[in-house]
């Protein structure tokens, strides 16, 4: 397993070692003692799937408070456009958001921590899979507009199809508003 450090805080790359034969493959996907052993996160509580057809994105979602997720995500199938933006005012990455392209062929995996909004746009139909540390919690979600200009996000694609609830997701001003009101 190669372990890589992303330009954004705290955020993991993981490229799995995969063995193939003429038979198909084999890979761990996670496996806590190894994970622990790397210092990396091991308790996963809340395992998703979802499959989105190519040009949905969806995001940019995170939980607030005692329910703020790390997500473990990777591409089971097809291809994504994967994005992290940092959420932790006392970040020096705060406000930056960063790509990574995930795939069911390569296998890559990326650890998103707490404290980070996650989006992603489906490049081709895809089969995305994350494990999160906490469980969702619907009064806890919170949310950033894809679009939003002051990220300003550099998404290939003009017109996403997003749903009418992510449509309607804040701003980061509103977001940055939000965090100085509760402090």
């Amino acid at each position: 397993m190669k372990i890589s450090s992303a330009k954004l805080n705290d955020v993991i790359i993981i490229e799995p070692s995969i063995f193939e034969d003429a038979r198909g493959l084999f890979f761990e996907s996670f496996n806590s003692i190894t994970w622990a052993d790397k210092g990396l996160p091991t308790n996963f509580v809340q395992d998703n799937q979802s499959f989105s057809q190519a040009g949905v994105l969806r995001g940019l979602h995170f939980q607030k408070g005692d329910y703020a997720q790390g997500k473990l995500v990777r591409v089971i199938s097809g291809r994504v456009l994967d994005v992290a933006v940092d959420l932790r005012p006392d970040s020096s990455t705060f406000g930056q958001w960063e790509f990574y392209e995930l795939d069911g062929k390569s296998n890559r995996m990326v650890f998103i921590p707490e404290g980070f909004a996650h989006g992603f746009l489906a490049l081709e139909d895809s089969v995305f899979s994350y494990k999160c540390t906490a469980g969702y919690n619907k009064a806890s979600e919170g949310g950033i507009i894809w679009n939003d200009s002051t990220l300003n996000i550099d998404w290939p694609i003009a017109h996403p199809n997003v749903s009418e609830k992510d449509l309607i997701l804040s701003t980061f001003e509103a977001y940055k508003q939000e965090l100085s009101l509760s402090e």
